[in-house]
């Protein structure tokens, strides 16, 4: 399993998603996007380092950075390594007097940390494989167009926004079929499924 560098090239929110946030990331050396949906409050402490914020006072992940640093650690990486169910699972790497130290963590809050420190963001070629896509544009954007990058971030979320809700359109339209015919093995299966979707929103 290869590890494949990745960047944040924008942060998008969408009423339609009952004001989730999806972090937008993006191949170093390659076109495919991975959006994974965060937390308010992990997506606006992103944002405030992206956009040269400095808070009043030190937000949660400032705090956990002068830890780390404060006792003598340093981060190495982020690294993305699994999907689970539609969970994204990260580890914080960490070196310390010689020893390296994986630190389990959700891909928000390790990111809000790597925005901190300047930490380089790996992602598993296959967690890639899985969740990744390329841009309807036949353009791929450069860099020096990052404006238009981040502009483009909200329509892509909007897509895998639709996409979400068109899946769970599908399965309550199953749900309600299987109830109906008397299947209820197939029913509490689906009403599962449609439960651990509707959670990880």
């Amino acid at each position: 399993m290869s590890k494949v560098q990745v960047e944040i090239i924008g942060i998008s929110a969408s009423a339609s998603a009952g004001g989730a946030y999806a972090l937008l990331l993006k191949e170093v050396f390659g076109p495919r996007r991975i959006p994974i949906v965060i937390g308010s409050f992990e997506a606006q402490s992103i944002a405030a380092i992206l956009e040269n914020i400095k808070p009043p006072r030190p937000l949660t992940h400032d705090l956990l950075k002068s830890v780390i640093e404060e006792l003598g650690a340093t981060v190495v990486e982020v690294y993305i390594d699994e999907i689970i169910d539609g969970t994204f699972y990260s580890k914080l790497i960490l070196e310390l007097s010689g020893l390296t130290i994986d630190i389990d963590s959700r891909p928000s809050d390790a990111i809000a940390i790597a925005v901190r420190t300047k930490s380089p963001i790996y992602m598993s070629s296959t967690v890639i494989d899985r969740t990744g896509f390329v841009p309807s544009s036949d353009t791929i954007l450069s860099k020096s167009s990052e404006k238009l990058e981040k502009d483009s971030a909200e329509d892509e979320f909007l897509a895998f926004t639709a996409s979400y809700q068109a899946k769970i359109s599908y399965l309550e339209k199953q749900l309600k079929d299987a109830i109906e015919k008397e299947d209820y093995e197939r029913a509490a299966s689906l009403r599962d499924e449609i439960s651990k979707l509707t959670k990880k929103s």
